[in-house]
């Protein structure tokens, strides 16, 4: 079992810049990607960005790429999510996942992922 806490959420106004943090503890040993994601009320939980656990590849969606940056510290077994030039349609609760398929392909669908954190609400005021 993987645990996962995300933190760093909360108000901020648009073009802001806000960061969330992602500790991972457990079995981590077999993670081989760390994803976020985040989903707005009404709407389907939608892939933000991710990183291999090993190496330094990353893959984001259209819609952050240039704003939001992922990086990971392995040795704290955390993921970070920086996001800057938020937008109200940047608000949601943003989630947390971890991936042990062993896999060299970056699962931009939850299904890809078999762990998630509570998630962490971003609120963005135009």
């Amino acid at each position: 079992q993987v645990q996962l806490v995300e933190s760093g959420g909360g108000l901020v106004q648009a073009g802001d810049s806000l960061r969330l943090s992602c500790a991972a503890s457990g079995r981590t040993f077999s993670t081989d990607v760390m994803a976020w994601f985040r989903q707005a009320p009404g709407k389907e939980r939608e892939f933000v960005g991710a990183i291999k656990w090993s190496g330094d590849r990353t893959y984001y969606a259209d819609s952050v790429k240039g704003r939001f940056t992922i990086s990971r510290d392995n040795a704290k077994n955390t993921v970070i999510l920086q996001m800057s030039g938020l937008k109200p349609e940047d608000m949601a609760v943003y989630y947390c996942a971890v991936s042990q398929r062993g896999r060299w392909a970056i699962s931009d669908t939850p299904t890809g992922y078999d762990y998630w954190g509570q998630g962490t609400q971003v609120t963005v005021s135009s």
